[in-house]
């Protein structure tokens, strides 16, 4: 099975390195390993300085997995899988435990690629259900609903939002999960940016703990700054599912590195200075960007964020965003995404509010404008 290229990742792949600041990243700042060893408490500074560099368990450190677990209400340690390539492998797993030729899939769009690229490598048919981008990206139940079928058997969400940042309210979350659980197929909930919500009030539920049959994924590298611990989990209460993404785990990562593991465990331990650190940053830099691209309104099309550190503005000017991305980063070395690497073609790109370089990205960006006379 090899699925379509991954365009976010060869975009990536050809300008993030090349660049001087990346003002679309999906994370925030990454911790330094010091000031993670710093929230240590005793047990588990204790466990990484005897740390043996050998093979982990492949469901997960007991220990890891019972602080994964503490951040839902009815699924617990035994529903916890470790993905040691983060929140892709644990997508990759799900996809390949639920489809297959013959079945269905239903997406909410836009969609990061491994929520809908793997289902037609699959063999698998996909329909996707799109948000109202004219309704600040509103979710129209009624149309999820009409695109489930007989053979359907999964139905792929995600929110907080990438690349929107839409949040639905806990009522219309409930009912989206809710619509899964009557059809009687599996709610696949990427939640990595979950706990990312400006107003904590917002934050939802997570799917596995509204479902039996649901799985939620969850990662480090977005709410918790380290993505490169390359750590990410499933957590479900369905045993058939647990079972068929471990054992197809046997086939990819079998189990996450020893390091990367009790560094996870600091972290979930020091929890909610770590949600603090990254929310400070990312509600300074949404203010930033929010005056910004409305002061810029002839330019730009802005809409304000309600979670996450994910917009997408519209450019108003008769160019191309691939072509105004692409003159930004070689005239000013400042990366944005632009909008086809999501399958879509509205003139969007995508900004990052979670790096500390976002204020000079942006006083970059005005002198790009200033020089081509637009601003």
């Amino acid at each position: 099975m090899i699925p379509q290229a991954c365009k976010i990742e060869q975009f990536f792949g050809e300008w993030e390195f090349d660049v001087e600041l990346v003002a679309c990243a999906s994370d925030v700042d990454p911790l330094p390993l010091r000031e993670l060893l710093d929230l240590a408490d005793p047990e588990s500074l204790a466990l990484w300085e005897g740390l043996e560099l050998g093979y982990t368990d492949p469901a997960g450190h007991p220990l890891l997995r019972d602080a994964i677990a503490g951040q839902y209400t009815k699924t617990e340690t035994d529903g916890i899988t470790v993905c040691g390539g983060g929140a892709v492998e644990a997508l990759f797993l799900i996809a390949n435990a639920l489809l297959g030729p013959g079945d269905h899939a239903v997406v909410i769009w836009p969609a990061f690629e491994s929520l809908h690229r793997l289902a037609p490598a699959l063999g698998a048919e996909l329909t996707a259900v799109p948000l109202d981008r004219h309704n600040g990206w509103r979710l129209d139940l009624d149309a999820v609903r009409r695109a489930i079928r007989p053979d359907t058997r999964a139905l792929f969400i995600n929110f907080p939002h990438n690349p929107t940042g839409a949040l639905p309210s806990h009522a219309e979350f409930e009912a989206l999960v809710a619509i899964g659980s009557e059809a009687g197929i599996t709610v696949v909930s990427d939640e990595v940016y979950r706990y990312l919500e400006h107003d904590a009030a917002d934050t939802l539920p997570a799917a596995c703990d509204l479902d039996e049959r649901a799985v939620s994924v969850g990662v480090m590298s977005k709410a918790y700054a380290l993505a490169g611990l390359r750590v990410g989990w499933t957590a479900t209460r369905d045993k058939a599912l647990i079972a068929a993404t471990r054992t197809l785990k046997d086939y990819t990562t079998v189990c996450a590195a020893a390091p990367a593991e009790i560094l996870s465990l600091i972290a979930l331990r020091a929890r909610d200075h770590l949600i603090d650190r990254s929310k400070r940053i990312i509600l300074g830099n949404h203010a930033l960007a929010e005056s910004f691209f409305r002061q810029r309104s002839e330019i730009f099309a802005w809409e304000p964020l309600r979670a996450g550190m994910i917009a997408f503005p519209r450019l108003l000017l008769p160019v191309p965003v691939e072509e105004f991305v692409t003159d930004l980063a070689r005239e000013e070395s400042v990366l944005l995404l632009p909008d086809n690497v999501f399958d879509i073609s509205d003139n969007r790109f995508r900004v990052g509010l979670g790096r500390s370089s976002l204020p000079q990205s942006l006083e970059r960006l005005d002198r790009f404008l200033t020089r081509r006379a637009v601003a």
